[in-house]
């Protein structure tokens, strides 16, 4: 039996425990966050932020989470494809100083609100002024920095927003459509759009943020009218890589946070974000005010959140 061991970001790592979320192990291992079994992986998150695959289809497993891994025998560490970085992949040289558009994505692991998708094109010559304005990942930015950010680039950079409301995503996902096809087919138009809006300018490149192996993101995205392929590259953790990545995690991160306060406007409390505990809390409110049909517009539905809100509302209606 092969294995696979990542070193992840604990926010990566809360994600992963959303998407595995039915599958999830009552007991958890000593030092594990947690443990996952589907039918032929074993998945074990452990506090270090070490994540081991174990299972025929390891390296398939962990290539959802991660670039360039590769399956190794037991009790060996997985080794990098020749040639590339685990944590670059095939980028080309000094690509960080080239004018280029960059693409993310927020909301995944979030249980309310929506997936916001946004591609950005940052010229090189607007590099300096987007450091000096404090862009970067937006993972290292509180709510207020982001939003104070935000109002600043989206009038220095052309970006597109592309928005998958909770209704249309709990639609698409109950007609069988996973998460990663949802944000590929999110991703390219984005870029897409971006390209029209610059054109006749091409970028040097295009560096999409990682979420699957880039045979996957195209697989996904085939059969679509149009494609951005060319000068095509990805990368985990590309927000570091380029700031063109950079500003449209804070731009995605924006519009989230926006839509989330006019949930909670109208379920009139604060909407949490994330998959934790406070989230079940929140949706067993959510049920008790506005009753269950109301959830669909809210949430989504697939998480292990949706089962864990009504166990509360069973229990507080005795």
């Amino acid at each position: 039996m092969g294995n696979v061991v990542l070193n992840l970001e604990m926010s990566k790592i809360s994600e992963m425990k959303s998407y595995y979320g039915k599958q999830l192990l009552d007991k958890n291992i000593p030092g594990s966050l947690f443990a996952a079994k589907t039918p032929s992986c074993m998945i074990t998150a452990y506090k270090s932020g070490k994540v081991l695959f174990q299972g025929n289809d390891c390296e398939k497993e962990a290539g959802k989470w991660s670039a360039s891994v590769s399956a190794s025998a037991p009790g060996k560490k997985p080794a990098a494809a020749k040639g590339k970085s685990v944590a670059k992949g095939d980028l080309p040289a000094g690509i960080g100083g080239m004018s280029a558009i960059g693409s993310d994505e927020v909301g995944t692991g979030d249980f309310f609100g929506p997936i916001t998708v946004v591609a950005a094109y940052v010229r090189k010559e607007d590099i300096p002024l987007l450091k000096e304005l404090g862009v970067r990942d937006s993972k290292d930015l509180n709510d207020e920095k982001i939003i104070a950010i935000a109002k600043v680039i989206k009038d220095v950079v052309p970006f597109s927003l592309m928005t998958l409301k909770n209704e249309k995503y709990n639609q698409v996902q109950k007609s069988g459509m996973s998460q990663g096809k949802m944000k590929a087919l999110l991703h390219n138009q984005a870029i897409l759009n971006v390209q029209e809006k610059i054109a006749p300018v091409k970028p040097e490149a295009i560096l999409i943020d990682q979420f699957v192996q880039p045979s996957t993101y195209f697989q996904h995205i085939k059969g679509q009218k149009a494609i951005a392929k060319e000068n095509v590259y990805f990368s985990t953790k590309a927000e570091g890589i380029h700031l063109a990545v950079a500003a449209a995690s804070i731009l995605a991160r924006y519009a989230f946070i926006q839509y989330i306060d006019k949930l909670s406007e109208a379920a009139g409390f604060k909407i949490p974000k994330g998959a934790g505990a406070q989230v079940d809390v929140a949706a067993a409110k959510l049920i008790m005010s506005k009753g269950h049909d109301i959830l669909p517009s809210y949430v989504k539905l697939h998480f292990a959140n949706t089962d864990k809100a009504m166990a509360i509302v069973n229990k507080k209606r005795g």
